[in-house]
């Protein structure tokens, strides 16, 4: 498939898209636990793997028809999964976005980068975090950032992608040097300085998995 063909992507190929991110969150899991227990409870990639865990029992049982109902169950799934903060903060990056808008039958890289944007907005109003403040916001706002403009450049959805997967990574790395201001890595103060945000790092992971997807059917 070339990459022409995948520029939308159909209500199936996002439910395959994420189902392969899921994989490769749940797969993490040793890593975002190690991540999590430097500075937090230890106990974010546990959540992750249980939310997209259940998040793919649902896709699979179900077809979907529009992109806005892969969205909503992926959310839905982890908010009535995973239970506190992460659960509601994750889930909000996939309901968030999609909340009000017209049932969408393709995804175009103008229609993520809306629905993230949207979703963004959703998760600041809900978590009340800032860029800076040591959480998924890190990773979140810069891949936005660079999805947008890879819109206003008229790149494919595989650079778009690319692009939001590094300004991620970017975003990840920069958790590093920032003092936290929620959770358990609050009370730390200046000792949460030098380790990454887990949060975040989900984040940058659900990115590169997107991007891996789509590169890997485009050399099909």
């Amino acid at each position: 498939m070339s990459t022409q063909t995948l520029n939308a992507l159909n209500p199936n190929q996002v439910k395959e898209m994420f189902l392969y991110v899921g994989e490769k969150v749940v797969e993490s899991k040793p890593l975002l636990t190690k991540i999590d227990s430097a500075i937090g409870d230890g106990d974010h990639g546990i959540g992750m793997s249980v939310g997209f865990t259940k998040a793919e029992e649902n896709l699979r049982t179900n077809e979907f028809t529009t992109i806005n109902d892969v969205f909503k169950t992926i959310g839905m799934s982890m908010i009535s999964s995973m239970g506190g903060a992460s659960g509601v903060i994750f889930g909000t990056m996939f309901v968030g976005g999609i909340k009000g808008l017209e049932p969408m039958e393709t995804l175009e890289l103008a229609s993520l980068a809306d629905i993230y944007e949207k979703a963004l907005e959703a998760i600041k109003q809900r978590g009340k975090a800032e860029l800076g403040d040591k959480t998924m916001i890190d990773a979140f706002q810069p891949a936005v950032a660079a999805l947008k403009a890879s819109v206003a450049a008229n790149d494919s959805f595989l650079d778009g992608l690319r692009k939001a997967e590094a300004a991620a990574l970017e975003g990840v790395e920069a958790t590093k040097d920032f003092i936290a201001k929620f959770g358990r890595a609050k009370s730390l103060g200046e000792r949460a300085i030098g380790h990454q945000d887990a949060g975040a790092t989900t984040v940058f992971i659900i990115f590169k998995s997107m991007k891996e997807w789509v590169e890997g059917t485009d050399n099909e």
